[in-house]
């Protein structure tokens, strides 16, 4: 196969662009690379280099209050004049007035991740013309989203970084694509090179969502031992935490393995255990935790405490060997995706 850094034949490239087609036209950029929502990662820096290198950048909202978005999407705003999203947090107590925040600005996509949106937060984004793109774990669900209103699904895989789900993308892919053609569908979870993104369009992707892989983009504000954490991991570093007591559900979520892996761990039997006194209810105890991995992850990525904060990451994280500016890396990724698809297809 050719090298991804020379430059693939212009015919692979418009078979490319075609198997992209639908996805690019969606977002409104030149690829259909949707970024990932990384909570003090995902913000004004990284998603304007997102966008401006013709992929779409999408700001992660995670527990900011409104005028704290606000300020993100200005700031976003001031650095690209692209399309950009912003990512929302369904169980967030004050939903509907960060999507009233996005629509101020005009924010033209509207992510709902960490649960089903309500029927109110998807009619109020979508009458403020927003496109709603939801997650989809399973059919079923991506079906029923679709009859809600989504605009788009993504599906993501089990190998992705952060909260997930029980499911491979491998599984999710076969089972979910071959049905959903009504809207556009994005994989995401473990990709980390262009050969496994042409794969999925040739499944009958819209395009790829990807996270991990920019996190050592030049652009992001990540901490430096963050982002060496990234580069020394490999994808058994990257494991899920786990389940103290099945009577309280708790979403996993995959990090790097360090001190602060332990912490929760802890954490989490100290929730429950005032979950089971009474002092907590159901939601306010999972809040408790959710703002204990936004805490956690705060240190590690603005701080750069790798040991004590939370180093979410993706299995594909054994695949992020240097920093680079995301414009290269979106770049590389086309290349290695058109290199496969000229040697695939016999394109000269």
């Amino acid at each position: 196969m050719m090298d991804a850094l020379s430059a693939p034949p212009p015919a692979a490239l418009a078979e490319l662009d075609r198997l992209m087609a639908r996805g690019a036209a969606f977002f409104g950029a030149r690829y259909a690379l949707l970024g990932g929502a990384m909570s003090w990662v995902s913000e004004r820096n990284l998603v304007a280099a997102l966008s401006n290198a013709g992929a779409f950048g999408v700001i992660a909202c995670g527990a900011m209050e409104p005028h704290h978005l606000d300020a993100e999407i200005a700031g976003t705003k001031a650095l690209t004049s692209k399309p950009f999203g912003v990512n929302l947090i369904t169980m967030h107590p004050r939903l509907e007035q960060l999507v009233d925040t996005c629509l101020g600005h005009g924010v033209s996509h509207i992510v709902f991740a960490g649960g089903i949106p309500p029927g109110a937060a998807i009619k109020r984004a979508k009458e403020g013309g927003a496109k709603i793109i939801c997650f989809a774990p399973a059919l079923a669900l991506a079906k029923k989203l679709v009859r809600s209103g989504a605009d788009a699904l993504v599906i993501e895989g089990s190998e992705a970084g952060g909260h997930i789900g029980p499911v491979s993308l491998n599984v999710l892919a076969q089972e979910i694509l071959p049905h959903i053609t009504e809207v556009p569908v994005f994989v995401a979870g473990g990709i980390g090179r262009g050969e496994a993104i042409l794969s999925y369009l040739e499944m009958g992707a819209a395009g790829a969502q990807l996270g991990t892989r920019f996190v050592c983009a030049t652009e992001s504000i990540a901490h430096a031992n963050f982002k060496r954490a990234f580069i020394r991991g490999h994808a058994r570093d990257a494991l899920p935490t786990v389940q103290i007591d099945e009577r309280f559900p708790v979403i996993p979520v995959r990090a790097l393995q360090n001190e602060g892996t332990k912490r929760f761990m802890e954490h989490q039997a100290m929730v429950l255990k005032r979950f089971q006194a009474g002092e907590l209810a159901k939601e306010e105890a999972q809040l408790d935790i959710e703002h204990f991995w936004a805490g956690a992850l705060r240190r590690a990525v603005i701080d750069g405490d790798v040991e004590q904060g939370s180093l979410m990451a993706g299995q594909s994280v054994g695949m992020v060997t240097r920093e680079q500016p995301a414009a290269e890396i979106v770049a590389e990724l086309i290349g290695q995706a058109a290199a496969a698809l000229a040697a695939r297809r016999g394109f000269a």
